[in-house]
C-alpha cells in the first residue's frame, strides 16, 4: 500500500493547486480524480470553455455589427460555423488540461484516476482505472460542485439542459429560455444571443445578479436589454415540460398571474450544489451539513482533525480563485506556516460584455451594517480610451469610509473590468484610502483611468473629466 503525507480528492483549481503547493513544501502528495481529465468543472465544463465561447461570439458580433463603423467592409454575408466554435473550445480545454498533467509531473505528484472514498480517516479507496487503497496522513477534500436544479424540473440534458450541455450544443437555439439571472445564465445567455438566438431570462428575485451591488445589476440589465436579451424578474418558475423539440416553462409573475414561455431549449442555471456523492465522508468522521457542504473551522479543518476541505464543497462563494487560495492556505498550514485569507478581498467577476467585477462591500451591505460611507462614481463614456474602442457602457464606483477614507468596496462594469478589478484588490489589501488611489498615476488613455477618476470623485467630489 502506497503511503502519502497528503492525499487530495478532486483535481479542480482548488485540488490541483493544493497538490502543487503541498509538493513545493516537501510533502509527498497524491491527487485522486474520478474523471480521465484533470481540472475539474472550471477547466472542463466551466470557466475556460465558457470564456472560449464568449470570445468567439464576441468576434462574430463585432464582425456583423461594428466592423463597418471601423471602416472594415466585408463583402458577402458573414456566416457562423458553429461546429468550429465548439471544436476550438474543445481544443482550448484540451490544451489547458494537458497543462495540468504537465504540472503534476513537474511537481512529482502521483495521480490516480478513480472515485476516491474514505475507508477511515487515514485510508482512501480508489475505484476506477487505478483501483487500489492508499494511506495518507492528511487528506484534502476538493470535490467541488455540480449544477443545481429545482425539484420539479427533469433535466433531460437534451432540451432541458445545464451549463455543461449548453457548452456543447449541436446547434444554435432558436429561443433559449434561461431559468436564473445569475452569472452562468447571463454569460451563456449572452453567447447565444450574439449568435442569433432569442433569449429570455427568468429570475425569481427582483433583479439579476442579486448578490452583487444593485447599481451593477441595474446597469448590466440595461446593457443586455439593449443587446436584445429579454428579462422577466420576480417570476417564480413552477413547471418545465419538454415535448419533442419544444420546451414549455410555466411561471407566476409578481402579481401571481400565470405566464408561459416556449423555446426549443431551456437552460437551468439556478446555482450549484456541493458534491460529496460517493465520498463516504462519515466513515472518516467528516461531517456534512444539510446543505451538502463539508463542515470546516477557520483553518478549513473538518470534524476529522487530519482532514481538510476547500472550494465549492465548503461554505463561501463558489469561485475558482477562492478554491485556489484555500488550497494554498491548507498546504501551508500543514507545513507549519501561518497563512491567512481575507474573504472580503476575493473579487467576483461576470464575463459578459461589458464585464462586471466587484470586491469588498456593496452599498446594500454597508447600509445594513450602519457604516457611514461616501461614494465616487465615474462613467466609462467619459474616457477617451473607451470612446476610441466604442466600449462606452458602464462605470466604476468606489465606496470609502466616511471618516477614514479607507476603500470599503469597488464595483465596476465596463470593458476589461475582469482585469481592472485586480487594482482594487491590491489597493484594499494594503488598506488604501480613496485619496491614495486618486494620487496614483494611471496611464493615459486607458480604461483604468476610470478607477482614478472614481477615487477622485470619492475624495471631495473632485473628478477631473466629468
Amino acid at each position: 500500500m502506497s503511503v502519502y503525507d497528503v492525499a487530495v480528492i478532486g483535481s479542480g483549481p482548488g485540488g490541483y493547486v493544493a497538490a502543487i503547493r503541498c509538493s513545493q513544501l516537501g510533502l509527498k502528495t497524491a491527487l485522486i480524480e474520478k474523471y480521465s481529465t484533470l481540472g475539474g468543472t472550471c477547466l472542463n465544463v466551466g470557466c475556460i470553455p465558457s470564456k472560449s465561447l464568449l470570445d468567439s461570439s464576441h468576434h462574430y458580433e463585432d464582425a456583423t455589427k461594428h466592423f463597418s463603423e471601423h471602416g472594415i467592409e466585408i463583402e458577402g454575408s458573414i456566416t457562423i460555423n458553429f461546429q468550429q466554435m465548439i471544436d476550438r473550445k474543445a481544443a482550448v480545454v484540451e490544451q489547458t488540461t494537458k497543462g495540468i498533467d504537465y504540472l503534476m509531473q513537474k511537481n512529482k505528484i502521483d495521480v490516480f484516476e478513480g472515485l476516491g472514498s474514505f475507508v477511515d480517516a487515514t485510508h482512501i479507496k480508489i475505484d476506477g482505472k487505478d483501483a487500489q487503497t492508499i494511506e495518507a496522513k492528511y487528506s484534502i477534500i476538493a470535490t467541488g460542485s455540480k449544477p443545481a436544479s429545482l425539484p420539479f424540473i427533469k433535466v433531460d440534458k437534451e432540451r432541458v439542459i445545464t451549463s455543461t450541455e449548453a457548452l456543447k450544443l449541436k446547434e444554435i437555439p432558436k429561443h433559449l429560455v434561461v431559468i436564473g439571472g445569475g452569472v452562468i445564465g447571463l454569460e451563456l445567455g449572452q453567447v447565444y444571443r450574439r449568435l442569433g438566438a432569442e433569449v429570455s431570462v427568468i429570475e425569481y428575485a427582483d433583479r439579476i445578479t442579486p448578490v452583487m451591488d444593485a447599481g451593477l445589476s441595474k446597469e448590466l440589465m440595461k446593457v443586455m436589454k439593449k443587446q436584445g436579451v429579454k428579462f422577466f424578474l420576480s417570476h417564480g418558475v413552477n413547471k418545465v415540460e419538454s415535448n419533442g423539440k419544444q420546451v414549455t416553462v410555466a411561471a407566476k409573475d409578481k402579481n401571481g398571474a400565470e405566464v408561459q414561455f416556449e423555446g426549443d431549449y431551456c437552460l437551468v442555471s439556478v446555482g450549484r450544489r456541493p458534491y460529496t456523492d460517493g465520498l463516504n465522508a462519515e466513515a472518516a468522521g467528516v461531517q456534512v451539513n444539510d446543505r451538502g457542504q463539508v463542515e470546516v473551522n477557520d483553518h478549513l479543518q473538518t470534524t476529522a482533525s487530519n482532514i481538510y476541505a476547500i472550494g465549492d464543497v465548503v461554505r463561501g462563494a463558489m469561485l475558482a480563485h477562492k478554491a485556489e487560495e484555500e488550497g494554498v492556505l491548507v498546504a501551508e498550514f500543514l507545513a507549519g506556516q501561518k497563512p491567512h485569507i481575507d474573504y472580503n478581498l476575493i473579487p467576483n467577476v461576470i464575463y459578459t460584455w461589458p464585464e462586471v467585477a466587484a470586491v469588498g462591500k456593496t452599498e446594500e451591505q454597508l447600509k445594513a451594517s450602519g457604516i457611514a460611507y461616501k461614494t465616487g462614481q465615474f462613467p466609462m463614456r467619459a474616457l477617451g480610451r473607451a470612446r476610441a474602442s466604442m466600449d462606452t457602457d458602464g462605470f466604476v464606483k468606489i465606496l470609502a469610509d466616511a471618516q477614514t477614507d479607507e476603500v470599503l468596496g469597488v464595483h465596476m462594469i465596463g470593458a476589461r473590468a475582469a482585469d481592472l478589478i485586480a487594482e482594487a484588490v491590491t489597493a484594499m489589501e494594503f488598506r488604501a484610502s480613496a485619496e491614495d488611489i486618486a494620487r496614483m498615476s494611471h496611464s493615459h488613455p486607458t480604461y483604468a483611468e476610470a478607477i482614478k477618476e472614481a477615487a477622485l470623485a470619492a475624495t471631495e467630489n473632485r473628478a477631473l473629466h466629468i
